[in-house]
């Protein structure tokens, strides 16, 4: 199956996760499944808010111009968000199931969990590109929820919905989010896991990790900050760069988030495959293959060349200029850190 996935295809290749209708009628199918005679309106509500808020059609949003966290990547994790809720409602005693109205926000949070990346008209106009908000842009979703959620008649929901959306990012202390009722946790739990394997077991991680994150990356400040004047620090000399220190991100990340802070939530996948967790096959399937491009030194190995899927017309050669710009300013002297691997997503 691996072999013949197609670039814009969940783990499974069942699934076109460009697709917002693709995706909006598996996570239909997997959520009435899950809750019978539930309610499906305000999901398509959301599915077509989200259509539109990444399109540029949303009044008052530009639309995405992000080309690693695109219109692809949300999707495909909505879509993973949902696998992992149903496969958690099938594992635990009802007293402890999230139940569909409890799902419902979750699998929004989901669709809106990058929402901070897309630049508003007026409010953002002095920014060039989402990715500037790259080490604060789960706040900025969370603001856009607290501002969306009240339109799906969702008010009482805005307070959880603010927090679990940072089980996606790096700006709070998971440990310190306090939430009344332990099912929100575990939402966040699914929320946070979703994010982090459906990119990682994207066919096209390796690329878009070297292509795309990486100029995020220069634009957001996380590759080279300005440390002090005439010095400025190191964390990612290039694309290739940032992929050499990807394994070790991945040991890091599967130990400490998606075991540890995150319960190994991974695991209800596995409920809906039979035992089988095809993410984590498909990421062990990119880390091996990455130590072997790395080993070898080839990175012509790395040759898949995704399509975009933004929602600016000239967003990719606008990032390009960014980073050139960006990486021509720097001057003085380089620090190289030995800071602790930052990978935000």
């Amino acid at each position: 199956m691996s072999q013949d996935r197609r670039n814009d295809y969940d783990v499974t290749n069942t699934v076109q996760v460009s697709s917002p209708a693709a995706v909006r009628n598996a996570v239909h199918e997997i959520y009435t499944n899950t809750f019978p005679g539930a309610a499906f309106d305000k999901l398509w509500l959301a599915f077509y808010d989200f259509e539109r808020l990444f399109s540029g059609r949303y009044p008052g949003y530009l639309g995405c111009d992000t080309t690693y966290h695109d219109m692809q990547h949300t999707l495909d994790m909505t879509l993973a968000l949902a696998r992992l809720v149903a496969g958690y409602e099938r594992s635990v005693e009802p007293a402890e199931r999230l139940g569909a109205e409890r799902a419902l926000l979750a699998i929004i949070v989901a669709l809106f969990h990058d929402a901070g990346y897309i630049r508003h008209q007026d409010r953002d106009a002095e920014y060039a590109n989402g990715a500037e908000f790259t080490m604060y842009h789960v706040s900025r979703s969370a603001d856009f929820l607290r501002r969306y959620l009240p339109k799906l008649s969702m008010t009482r929901d805005v307070g959880v919905a603010s927090m679990i959306v940072h089980f996606t990012g790096y700006e709070l202390d998971l440990d310190k989010i306090e939430l009344d009722d332990p099912r929100d946790v575990i939402c966040g739990h699914l929320i946070g896991t979703a994010d982090l394997i459906a990119q990682m077991a994207d066919r096209c991680y390796l690329e878009k990790c070297r292509d795309r994150l990486y100029n995020e990356f220069v634009v957001g400040g996380v590759a080279i900050e300005n440390a002090r004047p005439g010095e400025y620090m190191v964390r990612y000399k290039s694309g290739e760069h940032l992929l050499e220190k990807t394994p070790l991100f991945y040991q890091q990340v599967l130990r400490e988030r998606l075991n540890r802070k995150f319960n190994h939530a991974y695991r209800y996948i596995e409920v809906l495959y039979g035992g089988r967790n095809p993410y984590i096959e498909a990421i062990g399937n990119n880390i091996r293959h990455l130590v072997r491009v790395i080993e070898s030194g080839d990175w012509t190995l790395l040759r898949r060349r995704p399509p975009y899927f933004v929602g600016i017309g000239n967003a990719v050669a606008n990032i390009d200029k960014l980073v050139s710009r960006q990486l021509a300013s720097f001057t003085g002297r380089a620090i190289d850190p030995e800071d602790p691997l930052l990978m935000p997503v």
